[in-house]
C-alpha cells in the first residue's frame, strides 16, 4: 500500500468516470451501486467532467439496437420486482446488458423466493442457513458456461464472481471478481465482493490491481473490514484531502473508523453533522444509536429513534435504532422484537444478529444467545463482537475452554484492543494458567488500556503469589491513570487504595500510607479501615523512628512501567456485552 504517497486524482477525470457507471450501473439495475456512485457524483457538482470518448459509446449503443425492445420491457418488470418476468423476456437476447439483465434477474428471483420463504415461518436463529437460493447451482452452470466461451463481460464476471461467494467456491471467485475489475474498475459492488475475501493484510498487499482511483476506496474499505483502522484512518484521509471532503460516504467511513479506534466522542461528532447534512439519512444511523448507547446519552437516542421511525420505520436502520433505545430503558424482551423484525426484513443484517445475542445474553438465556452469536459469524466472521460475544456467554456457563477459544478469536480479530486482551487472560487465570494470563495482561496493558483492568488483574495475580511489591507497582500506576482520566468512584479503587495503604505502612512509608488512607476515607467500603490505618501510623512511626525525608522510598522507584498515551475515553467496566462493546456497523448492499 505504498502507492499512497504518490496518489493523485484528477477530479473532472473523476466526474466523468462517475457519469459513465451510473449510467452503466442504473441500466443493469444494480440500484444500491448506482446510489452509491450517485452519491459521490453529488459531492463534486461543482467539477466540470472531462470530455467522454463518443466513439466508444456510439459503438456500445450499437450492439444494443437489437435487444432495445425485449430489455426496456425487461427492465420495467425488474424495477417492479417482477424478476421471473424480467428473466423471462430476456431469454433469447444477446447483447451483454440484456444477457446480464436476464441473469442477473433470475439471481434475485431466488433470493426473493428465498427471504418470502423465510419471513412465512418463525425460526431460532440457527435455522436461517437452512434457506438457500435454488437458482445459484443453475446459474453457476449457465455463467461458467458463458465463461468459457468467453462471453461474459465485467458486469456477467461481476455476478458470476456473485454467484461462487454465495455458494461457497471462494478460491474459484478471487481470480474472476479481479479480471472483472480489471475489465471494468467501475463497479463498486466488485471491488466489494472482492474485499470480502481478502483475509489478511498479506492477502490484500498481493493483490493485482489496477492503476485506477477506484483502487484507493477498496484499500480504506478492506483496511476498515480487517480493523487495520490507522491504516484505513489514512485512505480515507487522503481521498478526503484529494477534494472529496464532503462525501457522505467517506464522512460515515471515518466515523466508523473513529469508533472502531474507541474514540466514541470523536464519532457521535461526526455522525451528529452527517445527520444534518442528510436529515433523512438511514445509512450509519444504526451504528449513531449504537454509540448513544454505549455513552448512555438516552435523550438523543430517544430523539433519534422517534426521527427514523418518522422517515421509514420498515428499514433495517430503523429497526435497529428503536431495538437500542428499548435496550438502554432495559425492555429487552421489546429490543429483541425490534431486532427479529429487523432480521425479517434482512436476514443478512449482522447488527441485528450480535445486538439479540447481547440481548439474550442480559436475559440469562444464554442458548439462544449462543445461537444468535453463531449466526452473526455465518454473516461475517470478521465479527468480532459476536466471537467475544459467545466468550462472554460460554463464561457464564463456566466453560472456560471453550470461552478462551472464543475470546482467542476475538483477539486475533482486534489484536490491539485490550479489551480482548484482557478477557482472555482472565479465561487462562480462571484455568490456572498464570504465565498465559500474565502476558495477556501485560500486552493490554502495553496496547493501551484505557479503563485500567489489565493493571489491576496483574496486581490481583501477585498479591496471590505474595508479591506485594510488584502487586504495589502496578497499582501505583493504575491509580494514578484513574486519577489522570478523572475516575475517581470504582471498586478497583478503593481496594487499591486500601492495598497500598497497607502495604506502604508494612514498609514503613508512613507518608504514602497517610495519603492513602486519606484516600480510602473517601470510600464508604473502606472508610472505616482508612481511619484505622491513620490511627496507626503514629504508633508505628514512634516504634520505628522517623527516617529522614531524604531517606524515604520515592513512590516512583516502585513501578518501572511506562504508561502509553490514551484518550480521555472510558467505557464501564460492566460484565454483559453491551457494557464491554459497542456495536458493529453493516451496511447492506442487495
Amino acid at each position: 500500500m505504498d502507492h499512497e504517497k504518490d496518489f493523485t486524482i484528477s477530479l473532472p477525470n473523476v466526474k466523468r468516470d462517475l457519469r459513465n457507471a451510473i449510467r452503466e450501473c442504473s441500466q443493469r439495475g444494480l440500484s444500491q451501486i448506482t446510489k452509491w456512485f450517485a452519491e459521490l457524483s453529488f459531492t463534486l457538482m461543482r467539477v466540470p467532467p472531462s470530455e467522454e470518448d463518443a466513439g466508444e459509446e456510439s459503438m456500445i449503443h450499437a450492439e444494443d439496437q437489437e435487444d432495445f425492445d425485449c430489455f426496456t420491457l425487461a427492465r420495467t418488470y425488474y424495477d417492479l420486482q417482477e424478476f421471473d418476468r424480467a428473466a423471462f423476456f430476456t431469454e433469447k437476447c444477446t447483447s451483454h446488458k440484456a444477457s446480464f439483465l436476464h441473469m442477473y434477474s433470475k439471481y434475485k428471483a431466488g433470493e426473493k423466493k428465498k427471504y418470502d420463504e423465510m419471513t412465512d415461518v418463525m425460526m431460532s436463529p440457527v435455522h436461517y442457513k437452512n434457506f438457500k437460493n435454488r437458482a445459484l447451482e443453475s446459474l453457476r452452470l449457465e455463467l461458467e458456461a458463458k465463461h468459457n466461451e468467453n462471453k461474459l463481460d465485467s458486469f456477467g464476471l461481476y455476478l458470476y464472481g456473485v454467484v461462487l461467494k454465495k455458494l461457497e467456491l471462494y478460491k474459484e471467485a478471487e481470480p474472476i471478481l479481479l479480471d472483472s475489475i480489471h475489465r471494468n474498475p467501475l463497479n463498486w459492488g466488485t471491488w466489494k465482493e472482492l474485499s470480502s475475501l481478502v483475509a489478511d493484510r498479506e492477502m490484500l498487499n498481493s493483490l493485482q490491481l489496477p492503476s485506477h482511483w477506484m483502487r484507493e476506496f477498496f484499500f480504506a474499505h478492506t483496511c476498515l473490514e480487517l480493523q487495520l483502522n490507522d491504516d484505513a484512518l489514512k485512505h480515507y484521509t487522503l481521498l478526503s484531502d484529494s477534494g472529496l471532503a464532503e462525501s457522505t460516504y467517506i464522512i460515515s467511513q471515518l466515523a466508523v473508523v473513529h469508533d472502531n479506534r474507541r474514540d466514541v466522542d470523536q464519532a457521535v461528532e461526526i455522525l451528529g453533522k452527517l445527520e444534518k447534512v442528510d436529515p433523512y439519512r438511514l445509512e450509519n444511523m444504526d451504528t449513531y444509536s449504537n454509540l448513544l448507547y454505549v455513552k448512555e446519552m438516552k435523550p438523543e437516542l430517544s430523539r433519534l429513534a422517534h426521527r427514523v421511525c418518522e422517515v421509514d420505520k420498515y428499514r433495517v436502520e430503523t429497526c435497529c435504532v428503536i431495538g437500542n433505545y428499548y435496550s438502554l430503558r432495559s425492555e429487552h424482551e421489546k429490543a429483541i422484537v425490534y431486532f427479529q423484525r429487523a432480521l425479517k426484513l434482512n436476514p443478512n443484517y449482522l447488527s441485528a444478529w450480535t445486538l439479540m445475542g447481547h440481548e439474550y445474553t442480559e436475559m440469562k438465556n444464554t442458548s439462544a444467545a449462543i445461537e444468535a452469536y453463531r449466526q452473526a459469524i455465518e454473516v461475517n466472521r470478521r465479527d468480532f463482537r459476536a466471537w467475544y460475544g459467545l466468550g462472554q456467554t460460554y463464561e457464564i456457563l463456566r466453560m472456560y475452554f471453550y470461552c478462551t477459544y472464543y475470546f482467542r478469536q476475538a483477539q486475533q480479530l482486534r489484536p490491539n484492543d485490550s479489551r480482548m486482551l484482557v478477557a482472555l487472560g482472565e479465561s487462562y487465570e480462571k484455568l490456572d494458567k498464570v504465565v498465559e494470563a500474565k502476558k495477556c495482561y501485560w500486552r493490554a496493558y502495553s496496547v493501551g488500556d484505557q479503563e485500567g483492568i489489565a493493571l489491576v488483574r496483574l496486581a490481583k495475580l501477585f498479591v496471590r503469589f505474595n508479591k506485594d511489591d510488584k502487586a504495589a507497582s502496578f497499582y501505583t500506576k493504575f491509580v494514578e491513570q484513574m486519577e489522570d482520566n478523572g475516575t475517581a468512584d470504582t471498586e478497583e479503587q478503593w481496594q487499591a487504595y486500601r492495598f497500598l495503604a497497607r502495604y506502604h505502612l508494612k514498609q514503613g512509608n508512613f507518608e504514602f500510607a497517610t495519603s492513602y488512607a486519606h484516600k480510602c476515607c473517601e470510600y464508604n467500603e473502606t472508610k472505616e479501615e482508612g481511619k484505622s490505618i491513620l490511627k496507626e501510623i503514629p504508633n508505628k512511626r514512634q516504634s520505628a523512628g522517623t527516617p529522614e525525608l531524604e531517606d524515604r522510598p520515592n513512590l516512583e522507584d516502585l513501578g518501572s512501567l511506562t504508561r502509553p498515551p490514551l484518550s480521555s475515553t472510558s467505557h464501564g467496566n460492566g460484565n454483559t456485552p453491551r457494557q464491554h462493546l459497542s456495536m458493529m456497523n453493516v451496511t447492506f448492499t442487495p
